[in-house]
């Protein structure tokens, strides 16, 4: 006779003042996303519903450097915003987490979509070997929807910012 287990819940690890840490086993727990559209490798200082940052270490195994200029490799810029845009949903799904009475079911069925990109500037190419610190800042809620202001930068040299706007569901 075969005993269902529960799924596992991510662990989140509490730094003193700073928020809460995700490793990269949790945030496979928290998003609906698997290799290779899984663009971040862990998220820290994490204040559940407020704000996050986060890491993705760029490697020269990455997929889309196959095609994406092949003689000298650069990080599309839709690939630094999906990984800002997965940083959002951490953040989001954290606030469901670590609530006093959190969500019961699938984390990661909570994460909504992309709706739009906003003036977003990309300053700095990203190459394999660069690690990208990301930021996310959660802004207002419009309805269904949420402005998010996001930032990548590798070490002190920023590489792209901009706004977000995603939606608090899915549906379909």
């Amino acid at each position: 006779m075969a005993t269902a287990v529960a799924p596992t819940r991510p662990v989140a690890k509490e730094k003193p003042s700073k928020g809460f840490a995700y490793s990269s086993d949790d945030i496979k727990r928290m998003l609906p996303h698997r290799w290779p559209m899984l663009m971040i490798d862990r998220a820290y200082d994490v204040v559940p519903g407020v704000s996050g940052r986060g890491v993705k270490s760029v490697s020269v195994n990455e997929p889309f450097f196959a095609g994406h200029y092949p003689d000298h490799s650069i990080m599309p810029g839709v690939m630094i915003v999906e990984a800002m845009a997965q940083l959002v949903a951490v953040v989001y799904v954290a606030e469901m987490l670590e609530s006093p009475a959190p969500a019961e079911g699938d984390p990661s069925a909570s994460v909504g979509y992309l709706g739009s990109i906003s003036s977003m500037k990309f300053s700095r190419l990203v190459v394999p070997g660069d690690q990208l610190t990301l930021e996310a800042k959660l802004g207002q809620k419009l309805g269904g929807l949420r402005s998010v202001s996001v930032r990548a930068s590798v070490g002190t040299e920023l590489a792209a910012a901009g706004s977000l706007i995603v939606t608090t569901e899915r549906k379909g």
